[in-house]
Order: C-alpha cells, then sequence, then structure tokens
C-alpha cells in the first residue's frame, strides 16, 4: 500500500512539469456581430481594467478561430493598439457606443521598441482582437453591428 502511494506522488509530480505555460483563460463573455450574411458568434475574455488591456494578448502563441479578446472602455476614447510582444498577427475591430464597427485593422506582430499602433481615428468604446483574418473570412465590415454580452452576476 506504501508503495502504491509513493509510485502516485511521484507521478502526480512528474506529470506536473509537463504544463510549462497555462492555457488560455476560459471565455468570459459572447460577441455576436450582425453582418450582411447573417451573425458571427464569437467566445471572449475580457480586458475591462487597464492592467488586462495594457497585456492583451502578449505571449500567446495561438488563439482559436471563434476565439477573442474585448477591450472595453466605459467612456468613447480616441485611442490606439499596439502589438507589443504578441506573437501571432491578429485583427482588429473597433465598436462605437451604438455597437456599430466604425474600423477594422489588420495588425502585424511586433518585438522593436516602439511599435507601431493602430487605430480607427475615430472615438469607440471597445474593441474586438481576433486571429488576423477572421473578420474578413465571415464578411464582417465597417458598419456592421457588435454585441458584447456578459454573464449576469449571482
Amino acid at each position: 500500500m506504501r508503495r502504491l502511494l509513493l509510485l502516485g506522488l511521484i507521478l502526480c509530480v512528474s506529470c506536473s512539469g509537463e504544463e510549462e505555460r497555462s492555457p488560455a483563460p476560459e471565455a468570459e463573455a459572447s460577441v455576436t456581430i450582425r453582418t450582411a450574411s447573417g451573425p458571427v458568434e464569437l467566445d471572449v475574455e475580457l480586458a475591462d481594467t487597464n492592467r488586462e488591456r495594457s497585456v492583451g494578448l502578449m505571449g500567446r502563441e495561438t488563439i482559436g478561430p471563434h476565439d477573442g479578446m474585448a477591450f472595453t472602455f466605459g467612456e468613447p476614447i480616441e485611442g490606439t493598439f499596439w502589438m507589443k510582444d504578441t506573437l501571432i498577427p491578429l485583427s482588429i475591430a473597433f465598436w462605437d457606443a451604438d455597437g456599430r464597427i466604425v474600423g477594422i485593422l489588420d495588425m502585424a506582430p511586433c518585438t522593436d521598441d516602439p511599435c507601431p499602433t493602430y487605430g480607427p481615428g475615430v472615438p469607440f468604446v471597445g474593441a474586438l482582437e481576433v486571429e488576423q483574418g477572421g473578420f474578413e473570412e465571415h464578411g464582417v465590415e465597417v458598419g456592421d453591428r457588435l454585441e458584447l454580452t456578459t454573464p449576469a452576476e449571482p
């Protein structure tokens, strides 16, 4: 019995070292984009604090084809995003207070300092990052409507 417990403990310890990087967090919200060809549904992580917005998708090696990160702001802003230490090419859509997409841009990974910045040139209340080409693939265009749904707090 003692040997079985010891063997179990050794197996648990050796297994725990295999996962060096943590998996991407589970989706915290959903996005529906109303396009001319029908709705596009995505599961998203939320970045709604300064810390979460500053880290974004830095260091991630992949993002799923129906996943993304939604950056939300309490009021309209005129800002830009950069790709510092972001490893995967992304597309970003900016939306206004009415939920209308006001700009879509492709962004390239960057390890330089400084990195290029990307912005729509108009006020926005949120931005959605997906794998590069994801918006084009799903027919998402400027003017489409975006709805962010977060789970109700208990």
